[in-house]
């Protein structure tokens, strides 16, 4: 029998909560400023600043309306109102070997192992419209599928190449520098993803520290866009504490990643973060997101740049896997290594597991 497809309708927020957290104190890049010499250098300093201190930031007046948002949240939310059995068929085959378009279900991840307590996170991965990765998707996305390519297009032009030029900016390279190694027609991985948290219960959260441990992405940027169950918290690069991420109206919570930090030698520092149970009148809520990962083409090494007077002056020379003397991978290469680790059924269920080696040259850690 053919699954029935709702219309699609108004997304509906639930509630901030009313707790008084320990709020991170974000920047923020406010893109309205770029269209000038004057304001790209403003925000290039902002930029850079944001990615060495405190690693997130958020990005307003980006040229796409909230009722464009509100429709992928929309689409989100009414995917996973699908049958699990028609979810699963958009499974990606060699899901324990590193794949990920398409939809990865919850409970892969062992949160405790005394009562067995499985993750309730579920994903679905949306590659570039580009025509390297034929994907098949259900009705209700399927359906929608040319506004959803607008949507992941416009992230590209409206976000993503204005902050790869500022990144530029900051480390007085061509301003073309990034944009050049992030072309939207060419393969790399870059996907978009709905994502849900589904609710546990009180007993379930008091079993657990956090929901997603503390980790790193593994491209370039990370675009999260707003989203009110407060969960997401970030550790400051420079004294490691452990901050709430505020929801803000009108904003994208943006931040670096592993390609960056490797193609800047440390410089750019890959954020470090976790998502953590909700606050208690939150945690009666499922959990949905909407985000965008950018990574580099597939063949882009990921040397540190040389042509940086930056990297040079600061002595910013080497990544680990130079440093180490071990083979530098392709963005390719890193992307499936550390997707494979992440995607193994298992995933952080021991230490062994959180501190693997993910190529030779780099070893994960446990963020505490």
């Amino acid at each position: 029998m053919p699954v029935a497809v709702p219309q699609l309708g108004s997304y509906q927020y639930v509630a901030e909560t009313k707790e008084n957290l320990d709020w991170a104190d974000l920047v923020t890049v406010d893109l309205s400023l770029y269209n000038t010499p004057e304001g790209k250098k403003q925000l290039a300093q902002t930029l850079i600043d944001a990615v060495r201190e405190k690693g997130f930031f958020y990005v307003k007046n980006f040229g796409i309306s909230q009722e464009s948002v509100d429709r992928q949240f929309a689409l989100g939310k009414q995917y996973y109102e699908l049958p699990l059995e028609e979810k699963s068929k958009y499974i990606p085959e060699g899901l324990d070997q590193g794949k990920f378009n398409g939809y990865v279900p919850a409970g892969r991840r062992i949160l405790d192992p005394v009562t067995n307590l499985r993750d309730h996170v579920e994903v679905y991965n949306i590659p570039k419209f580009n025509g390297f990765f034929p994907q098949q998707h259900p009705a209700v996305l399927n359906d929608n599928l040319k506004e959803i390519e607008e949507f992941a297009r416009s992230l590209h032009t409206e976000v993503l190449d204005p902050l790869f030029v500022l990144l530029a900016i900051a480390l007085e390279l061509p301003e073309d520098y990034f944009t050049k190694i992030h072309k939207y027609e060419v393969k790399s991985e870059d996907h978009l993803r709905y994502m849900k948290y589904s609710k546990y219960t009180p007993e379930e959260n008091a079993k657990m520290e956090n929901w997603v441990p503390g980790h790193t992405d593994l491209g370039s940027f990370t675009l999260l866009f707003r989203q009110p169950v407060a969960a997401l918290q970030i550790r400051y690069h420079a004294n490691n504490e452990w901050k709430w991420v505020k929801p803000q109206d009108g904003t994208l919570t943006v931040n670096a990643c592993d390609a960056l930090q490797f193609l800047t030698g440390n410089y750019v520092k890959s954020t470090i973060h976790r998502v953590t149970t909700p606050p208690k009148d939150q945690q009666h809520v499922d959990r949905l997101g909407l985000l965008y990962f950018s990574r580099p083409h597939n063949d882009v090494t990921l040397a540190t740049i040389k042509d940086s007077p930056v990297l040079q002056r600061e002595g910013y020379t080497q990544n680990q896997f130079e440093a180490s003397g071990n083979d530098v991978p392709t963005m390719e290469e890193w992307t499936f290594a550390k997707q494979k680790w992440q995607r193994s059924k298992g995933y952080r269920e021991n230490v062994e597991h959180r501190t693997a080696t993910i190529l030779p040259g780099f070893r994960e850690q446990i963020y505490a």
